[in-house]
C-alpha cells in the first residue's frame, strides 16, 4: 500500500511554519506566559461595537458567510476613496499573499525582498516553488533603491516591502515609497505590505491610486482593530488584478462572525483613535524601560518596539530565552545585523511592569 503521492516541490520543501505561536511554546513549557509580548496582536482588544457585533452574528452562524463580503467591501471602498471592484477581503494579509504568490508566481520565477523581512510571504513563494533574492536592510530600514535595482536585474515577478516595517518598526516616508513605485520595472508588481500603517506618523502612506497597476497594497484588521484571531485582510488594487483573485481565492474563506466584526469596527473611529494612543503610550513606556537597562529603542511606526541589545545575535537570543524562561513572551529577527534586537509589542502597563521586572534578570542572566 502506497502514501499520497507529492510533487516534487512538495517532497523539496520542509515541514515548518514561519512563525512558532505561543500556545505552542506554552504546551511545550507547561506553564503559560504571563506576559504576551512577541506576536504583535493588540493586547487592548477590540472594539466594544465589534464584539457586540460578533455576538450578534452567532445566532447566524449556521449560514456561510458572503462569499462577495460585499458590505464590507463597499465600507472599505468608501473609507479608502476608491470603488469597490478594487478591494479584495480574505483571510488576513497571510491568506491573500498566498493567493498573489499563486496568481502571478511559478516555479523559478524570481521575487524580490529584504533579508529578513516578513517571513510568510517567503513561505508562501517557496511553497509555490519561486526563487527567493533577498537584498539587505540598510540602517535597520528597508532598502527601495537596492529593492528596484535587485528588481529589474532579475526582472522579477514581485517585488516586497513593508511599510511601516516588521520586524524593525522602521518606517519610509510616503515620497520614498511612492518614488519606488514609480521606478517599479515593467513587468514587476511591488507588494505594499501596510499592516501597522495606523500607527505610523502622518505621511507615511503615499495616497492611493486605485488606477496604478504596478503596485497592490495589504491592510488588515489584525494589529488597529485587534482582530488577529478573526482573520480579516483586504487588498487595495486596480480592479483587473482584484478580479484576478477570483480565480484562486477560497470564495467561502471568510468568517461570517469576522465579517461582522470587521464592518463594526472600522466604523468605530474613536475606538481605534483610543487604541492608537494607548498603544503610543505603552511603547513609550518600553523605551523607557529599554534605557534604565542600558539599552536603546528604534524609533516605531508600528505596535511593537525593536529594542537593541548592543550586542550580537547570540547574546540577543539569551535575553530573549532568558525572557521565556521568566514566562514573557518576544521573539526577534532571524538574521544579522537585525539579530541583535529583540521586539517586544506594545501593552498595558501591567504587562509591561512585567517586562520592566524581568528584563534586568535576563540580562544579567544572558552576561553570565
Amino acid at each position: 500500500m502506497t502514501g499520497p503521492r507529492f510533487t516534487p516541490l512538495a517532497d523539496s520543501l520542509p515541514a515548518t511554519v514561519p512563525f512558532i505561536g505561543p500556545e505552542t511554546l506554552e504546551r511545550d513549557r507547561g506553564r503559560p506566559f504571563r506576559a504576551r509580548l512577541g506576536a504583535n496582536e493588540s493586547l487592548f482588544g477590540p472594539s466594544p461595537k465589534a464584539v457586540a457585533a460578533m455576538q450578534a452574528a452567532v445566532r447566524e452562524v449556521w449560514k456561510y458567510g458572503d462569499a462577495q463580503n460585499h458590505e464590507l467591501r463597499l465600507a472599505l471602498a468608501e473609507a479608502h476613496g476608491v470603488t469597490p471592484d478594487c478591494i479584495m477581503v480574505g483571510e488576513g494579509i497571510d491568506g491573500l499573499l498566498g493567493y498573489l504568490v499563486r496568481l502571478v508566481v511559478g516555479p523559478g520565477d524570481p521575487v524580490v525582498t529584504s533579508e529578513g523581512a516578513y517571513p510568510t510571504f517567503n513561505y508562501h513563494v517557496a511553497g509555490f516553488g519561486g526563487a527567493l533574492h533577498k537584498v539587505p536592510y540598510r540602517d535597520d530600514r528597508e532598502d527601495p533603491e537596492a529593492l528596484i535595482a535587485r528588481a529589474a536585474e532579475l526582472k522579477a515577478k514581485l517585488v516586497y516591502l513593508s511599510n511601516p516595517d516588521n520586524p524593525m518598526g522602521t518606517w519610509l516616508p510616503a515620497g520614498q515609497v511612492q518614488a519606488m513605485i514609480e521606478a517599479v520595472p515593467e513587468g514587476t508588481l511591488m507588494v505594499l505590505d501596510e499592516a501597522y500603517i495606523e500607527f505610523a506618523p502622518e505621511g507615511t502612506a503615499p495616497a492611493i491610486d486605485p488606477e496604478d497597476t504596478r503596485v497592490i497594497r495589504f491592510r488588515t484588521f489584525s494589529k488597529a482593530h485587534g482582530l488577529a484571531g478573526a482573520r480579516v485582510g483586504y487588498a487595495i488594487a486596480a480592479a483587473p488584478l482584484i478580479t484576478a483573485f477570483e480565480k484562486v481565492r477560497n470564495h467561502f474563506g471568510m468568517c461570517r462572525i469576522s465579517q461582522a466584526g470587521a464592518l463594526a469596527s472600522l466604523a468605530d473611529t474613536a475606538w481605534l483613535a483610543e487604541v492608537k494612543s494607548q498603544v503610543a503610550e505603552g511603547r513609550a513606556m518600553i523605551a523607557r524601560i529599554a534605557e534604565a537597562n542600558g539599552l536603546s529603542a528604534l524609533p516605531s511606526g508600528t505596535n511593537f518596539v525593536t529594542v537593541d541589545c548592543g550586542a550580537d545575535g547570540d547574546f540577543a537570543r539569551r535575553v530573549l530565552a532568558g525572557l521565556a524562561e521568566r514566562d514573557v513572551f518576544v521573539r526577534m529577527p532571524g538574521v544579522a545585523p537585525l539579530d541583535r534586537c529583540i521586539r517586544i509589542a506594545s501593552g498595558p502597563e501591567d504587562q509591561l511592569t512585567v517586562l520592566a521586572e524581568e528584563l534586568p534578570k535576563a540580562l544579567a542572566a544572558a552576561r553570565g
